[in-house]
């Protein structure tokens, strides 16, 4: 999961019933040693949250000193007014040490519990409040007892009127639950998480009639999935089929993408509710089988793994094998063939990867069995003995006979040939022998589990006809996949050499052609129509062509945890970044941050060494590079006049920079100082006046630009509209929080920009859609699935006709169509109007990895800044394959960008970047 910030309150559980706080290890004699741990580790859960709790305090302190000193006046001669009563320094650090000597009789706070709870509350101005009051609404008239005198807070022009202070979020320790409150002429809404309280204040238009009372409607639209850009090819096998339809069907996430090359459509089934590990289909090649992982709900229950068959045309699902039967996760699955497809097998991924036996009609599992400790890579029966499986793995190649209700098992013997580390796949000529390639790069033909040839060249011995040495190794390297062609011939995709190579049914090599290095190593292959040929490969790229004319791509995606996305202010593009290092723009017509300057010219993209980098949308050039701080850029943004640059980084500062020559020059402004914990999100004001920050210790924090000072006045940013709303915290978006949230459930949110519609992606793979604005408790939305991890960003277009979220570690990005209730969206432009009759494809325009061959040539995709740009022909968008669908972040940042896909890069900048390791 996600790295979470915070924890609960472990105050209450490091007592056990024979131990006080003090007791030292040695007291502890008589325990266990998992007890022994388990105390230990409570003990430094809760020490953990008093250092959280003393930083804040801390950075309180020394942000009213440096107010203080930067005007020349003492803290002792302060003059009383009237704002937020937050007390002093030293109190503070006295309620957290009260804090740490908490009773161990208080009961332990659970994830999943009461977490997140929401008040409107009536700050009391003398002495500190009581206990939390329940909902109630907010009276701004309402008198209240007088306040004693308190320190005006000076040096800021805000300072008139109540002010903002991170020392009204006590947080989640006991003690610090009586920590003065805000007035009650202030209205604010206070929500919890973990304990800890964050108060959001309400906008004088709305205050007189706000009540928590009020329910929201659900949005007028809702979600459909539109398309879905990647393949999982990093770890999965034998996942690429050509169905009768036209259709190649794979998957990605816990999607399963039936996608009509020719037609450049794409349908999808979305009966899983986690990751799709292994997919087959039925000898009818209509029925499809997929299996998935185990998984966890939102409730934190077990989701057991199962298989799910399906029908390809009608997109239903047929029957359900599971839950129960298998463990971790279903890694084979495969058809029986010679019986009219009645049986099913598959494998899990448990310490003894059960091979089981299905009738799968039936949902009746006939026979299984422990077939290997290491493992598993293959399942499949023969295609002319129906009572034979065959599997395969690490050290081994079994052949198994069903009878009855029991298997049996024949090993693969390799005689006097060497045992290969791993047999990696399997398939079958047409008179029934079974073919095997290996990690050494061999091929080996067996008859009904006995060794008849071998590619593998052997030293002559005299009168033994088995053995050939004119026979050279068929691949350098492991052999990933096999696929028997109608004509009878056999085609092997290589690891180590990227080679896909034809093989005569005398087993003499006919043809060879090589995959381009950047789309990494074949995973597996797929016959197409007459002579053409689908590879999809180990980077999450699926290629389509043929041995004649080499290989273009046709499906390309991240391979690793993909954070970074960014939409086009104006044409239909987004962009998107990961820890794979790349930058892919996409387009819908047919890294960790990333943003775009307002005239769409050029785009930032931080990384997680602290190096930003401006990059030139039209001519793909380096335009500057930057350093800030030593850790990840996490959020960066434009302002929306483009004067300014914000970039968030986990060393807790926003830095800020002027910017001009139409995002071309950076000067540095400054740094804004004040976080404790690193930020997350950033939104600015309508016109760029202040930003709004949250940290991953859930604060908010306003800030004014020009001089990167924080903005304490209540009243200056209480009635601010603001251009985006991607802070996850604050009055407009509180209501997407679910109960018991623990503060880091909700990874993203956006706002749609009519501004009626709000969309939050959460950590268990699911993405919402809310009415806008949220800020009613447990606000109503609609409910989607299609990423199996953690949703780690989300994204409106820039007309509002369509919604990109992009899954953590499934590496997806899934695009969604806003429709009315009737199913039809009037706002969304026709794509397939724009392109000649063609809907998008899946590669994307362009993407910047320095590793890859020189840039496209004149059909490479436009530019993707904000200018704008002219229109792409349908062979601007096809002739290289690309895939057209996708849109332009304004800022990314990623674990670093040493290769940037597709993108001819100076060689300079090459070197540097090959140097640098960034």
């Amino acid at each position: 999961m996600l790295r979470r910030e915070g924890s609960l309150s472990w105050g209450s559980l490091l007592l056990p019933a024979f131990a006080s706080p003090d007791d030292n290890l040695s007291g502890l004699s008589s325990m266990e040693v998992d007890d022994r741990i388990s105390y230990l580790e409570q003990r430094l859960q809760l020490q953990e949250d008093e250092i959280q709790v003393l930083k804040a305090a801390l950075a309180d302190v020394l942000r009213r000193l440096s107010t203080c000193e930067e005007n020349g006046l003492s803290l002792s001669k302060r003059r009383p007014d009237k704002g937020i009563q937050t007390g002093e320094g030293q109190s503070l650090l006295n309620e957290t040490a009260q804090a740490s000597r908490a009773p161990a009789s208080s009961p332990p706070r659970e994830r999943g519990g009461s977490a997140a709870l929401f008040s409107l509350a009536r700050g009391r101005k003398g002495g500190g409040p009581g206990p939390l009051e329940p909902l109630q609404p907010i009276n701004s008239e309402k008198p209240s007892p007088p306040s004693p005198p308190r320190a005006r807070e000076s040096g800021s022009p805000q300072a008139k009127g109540p002010t903002l202070s991170p020392a009204c979020l006590p947080a989640a320790l006991p003690g610090l639950a009586s920590l003065p409150l805000c007035p009650a002429e202030d209205g604010y809404v206070k929500m919890f998480l973990r304990g800890r309280p964050i108060p959001m204040f309400v906008p004088d238009a709305v205050v007189a009639t706000y009540s928590l009372d009020t329910k929201l409607e659900l949005p007028h639209k809702k979600l459909k999935l539109d398309w879905v850009y990647g393949y999982r090819g990093r770890d999965c096998r034998s996942n690429l089929f050509l169905l009768p339809t036209g259709e190649i069907v794979y998957f990605v996430a816990a999607v399963a993408v039936l996608y009509n090359v020719e037609e450049q459509r794409q349908r999808h089934y979305l009966g899983h509710t986690d990751d799709i590990k292994c997919l087959t289909v039925h000898p009818d090649m209509v029925t499809v089988a997929t299996g998935q992982v185990a998984g966890t709900s939102k409730d934190s229950k077990a989701l057991p793994p199962q298989v799910r068959i399906w029908d390809s045309v009608s997109l239903n699902t047929l029957h359900i094998l599971g839950p129960g039967p298998f463990d971790r996760a279903v890694t084979c699955v495969g058809f029986s063939k010679s019986n009219g497809g009645g049986l099913l097998c598959a494998v899990d991924d448990s310490n003894d990867h059960v091979l089981s036996v299905w009738d799968w009609q039936k949902e009746q599992k006939l026979a299984d069995v422990k077939c290997s400790n290491e493992s598993v890579l293959a399942a499949t029966f023969h295609p002319t003995e129906p009572s034979l499986l065959i599997t395969c793995g690490k050290s081994h190649l079994h052949f198994w006979t069903l009878e009855g209700s029991s298997l049996s098992k024949r090993q693969g013997i390799f005689e006097k040939h060497e045992k290969p580390k791993y047999v990696l796949c399997v398939a079958f000529t047409e008179n029934g022998d079974t073919v095997t390639g290996d990690s050494g790069g061999n091929l080996y033909i067996w008859g009904k589990g006995r060794l008849l040839e071998s590619t593998r060249p052997k030293a002559p011995k005299v009168g033994d006809p088995c053995y050939e040495t004119k026979r050279p190794r068929a691949h350098e390297g492991g052999i990933f996949g096999l696929c028997v062609l109608r004509n009878g011939t056999i085609l092997t995709g290589g690891g180590r050499d990227r080679r896909v190579v034809l093989w005569g049914r005398d087993y003499q090599k006919l043809q060879e052609n090589e995959v381009p290095e950047g789309f990494g190593p074949v995973r597996t292959i797929a016959e197409g129509k007459g002579d053409s040929l689908f590879v999809g490969t180990t980077r999450n790229s699926v290629l389509q062509g043929s041995l004649l004319t080499g290989f273009s791509l046709l499906v390309q995606g991240h391979t690793e945890e993909l954070w970074g996305l960014a939409t086009h202010p104006s044409l239909d593009q987004f962009l998107t970044c990961g820890q794979d290092k790349q930058v892919h723009l996409w387009s819908v017509d047919a890294t960790r941050s990333a943003g775009f300057h307002p005239n769409g010219l050029v785009l930032v993209v931080g990384t997680v060494t602290g190096r930003w980098l401006v990059l030139d949308t039209e001519t793909r050039d380096l335009v500057a590079i930057h350093t800030d701080g030593g850790e990840s850029i996490s959020v960066v943004s434009f302002s929306p006049d483009g004067k300014y640059l914000a970039l968030g980084s986990h060393d807790n500062f926003i830095y800020i920079y002027l910017v001009s020559e139409g995002g071309r020059k950076y000067g540095r402004v400054g740094r804004c100082s004040g976080h404790s914990s690193f930020i997350t999100h950033l939104d600015w004001a309508f016109d760029s006046s202040c930003l709004v920050t949250n940290s991953g210790d859930y604060e908010i924090l306003y800030w004014d630009p020009s001089t990167c000072r924080q903005i304490t006045s209540v009243e200056a940013v209480r009635n601010q509209e603001w251009a985006t709303a991607t802070c996850v915290l604050g009055f407009g978006v509180f209501g997407i929080w679910p109960e018991g949230a623990d503060g880091t459930d909700i990874n993203a949110v956006c706002r749609s920009h009519e501004g009626k519609l709000l969309a939050s992606a959460d950590d268990f793979g699911k993405v919402h859609l809310f009415s806008y604005p949220c800020c009613q408790p447990r606000a109503p939305s609609h409910t989607y699935s299609g990423h199996s991890s953690h949703v780690t960003n989300i994204a409106f277009l820039h007309d509002d006709s369509l919604l990109l979220s992009t899954g953590g570690v499934d590496t997806g990005v899934l695009q969604w169509r806003l429709v009315g209730e009737a199913g039809s969206c009037p706002c969304a432009p026709s794509l397939r109007g724009e392109m000649g009759g063609q809907d998008p494809g899946l590669a994307p325009l362009w993407a910047w990895r320095s590793c890859l061959p020189p840039a496209r040539s004149e059909s490479s995709p436009q530019r993707v800044g904000r200018s704008p740009s002219p229109p792409r022909g349908k062979q601007g968008c096809r002739a290289q394959g690309k895939q057209p669908r996708g849109l332009i972040p304004e800022v990314f940042s990623g674990t670093g960008l040493s290769n940037l896909c597709g993108l001819q890069l100076p060689e300079s900048l090459q070197s540097w970047l090959r140097n640098s390791g960034s």
